[in-house]
């Protein structure tokens, strides 16, 4: 069986955020979550999958990791994370990688 990217999804206080989405994305969400689902017996329905998802997406972006290094470091943009962290922290989803 194959190891899926998106590990375990933690029940966070979540954002409100509307997408639309095209119906074969969404399609394609579902059947990762089916996937999912036989891989770890985790039931997830596919807008809970979103988040992490693009958290994962995020995190192994090194362009993206890069610039806001630079952005920290020069004071410059809004971070939440404290500003000694090299890039941004997968969470459990970098468990499973």
């Amino acid at each position: 069986m194959s190891k899926l990217k998106l590990g375990p999804i933690l029940d966070e206080k979540p954002v409100k955020l509307t997408v639309e989405l095209p119906a074969s994305t969404y399609r394609d969400l579902v059947a990762y979550g089916e996937a999912l689902h036989r891989e770890s017996s985790q039931m997830i329905e596919p807008a809970k999958m979103v988040a992490p998802m693009l958290a994962r997406f995020m995190a192994s972006d090194r362009a993206f990791a890069k610039t806001r290094r630079i952005r920290q470091i020069n004071g410059t943009g809004r971070s939440d994370r404290p500003s000694n962290r090299r890039s941004p922290d997968p969470g459990p989803i970098g468990e499973k990688s």
